[in-house]
């Protein structure tokens, strides 16, 4: 199989699944159990400079020779760019694709990701302080994006890489501690996208180990 994804059970992985059962592209997964530090291992590290996941390795890149992609929004733009599909090649949707992955990249992402490491903490006075500072920030960007949706069927009108990119954080609105409800927009294109069945394959692919 020439796509290998390297990932765990998060958010980001999650943008990326989707993508692919989206796009039709078989792949194979590699579990990096980031509880167990595997994203630290030398082997990875070549694949992914920054110890992060997602990572992908496609041994049939451009020219046919081995390429491996770090960092999901490069990697959702790699795979559109690879099969043509959820980026428009130019024009004003092309624009719009990429300044929502940016979005979600810059913002939708960072912020409540801090929301879920802050509520993880057992010392109240900084879970406090932290939950209060990006919460109020998680809950401005659903606000951005429920405005966008209340015009807009999908992010850049037509279904694109940033609403996997998006999808994946908003999929973990109840650690967000969101209620969909009061983003009703958001909640409509949400539940759209779940109801997709390249989307319910995307998360059904196990990421993590037996």
């Amino acid at each position: 199989m020439a796509l290998t994804l390297f990932a765990f059970d998060t958010p980001n992985a999650r943008k990326i699944t989707v993508a692919l059962e989206e796009m039709g592209l078989p792949f194979a997964v590699q579990v990096v159990d980031i509880t167990q530090k595997e994203q630290f291992d030398p082997a990875f590290l070549k694949i992914s400079p920054n110890n992060k996941i997602p990572a992908l390795v496609d041994t049939e890149g451009p020219d046919g020779q081995k390429q491996t992609v770090f960092e999901s929004g490069a990697i959702l733009i790699y795979l559109a760019e690879k099969t043509g599909k959820f980026l428009p090649a130019q024009g004003a949707g092309r624009v719009a694709a990429l300044e929502w992955l940016m979005f979600q990249m810059g913002g939708f992402g960072p912020a409540p990701g801090q929301v879920h490491h802050y509520a993880a903490l057992s010392n109240e006075a900084d879970k406090r302080y932290g939950l209060e500072r990006f919460k109020a920030e998680t809950l401005r960007l659903y606000g951005v994006m429920d405005r966008r949706l209340a015009a807009h069927e999908f992010f850049a009108d037509e279904l694109s890489i940033a609403d996997f990119a998006i999808l994946g954080w908003v999929w973990r609105h109840p650690r967000h501690q969101v209620d969909l409800q009061q983003f009703p927009h958001v909640q409509r294109w949400y539940q759209a996208l779940m109801a997709r069945p390249a989307v319910q394959k995307g998360f059904a692919v196990a990421l993590h180990r037996e």
